[in-house]
């Protein structure tokens, strides 16, 4: 096997987030996508890859520690945070903020990898 990736998909999570006054003591959604690339190994149980849920609570506890000014910010956490995992090869973690420009899309991808 040459490479494996895991994903999760539009993920939309509740964050206190932004510089601006009126994002101060409220929560706005964000949409979060995240792939990461994989250590090459067999895979037979869930032991033996990043599981899904993993990925979703990393980004709850990110949301839940407290207000951050950028979707930036958020997109980087959550990277270091996966790349912990010594599985994970490279970690792409996208955050739209749909309430930034709407009707528009606006956001951040971050891609981290090891050296």
């Amino acid at each position: 096997m040459s490479s494996a990736k895991v994903f999760v998909r539009g993920l939309v999570i509740e964050a206190e987030i932004g510089v601006y006054e009126h994002e101060h003591g409220r929560r706005q959604p964000l949409v979060i996508e995240v792939e990461l690339d994989l250590r090459p190994a067999p895979f037979e149980h869930i032991a033996d890859t990043v599981s899904y849920e993993a990925v979703v609570e990393q980004a709850r506890e990110i949301a839940l520690a407290g207000h951050l000014k950028l979707v930036e910010s958020f997109a980087e956490a959550l990277a270091r945070a996966l790349m912990r995992d010594p599985r994970v090869l490279a970690a792409r973690v996208r955050v739209d903020k749909p309430e930034a420009l709407a009707p528009a899309l606006a956001g951040v991808e971050i891609k981290l990898t090891r050296d």
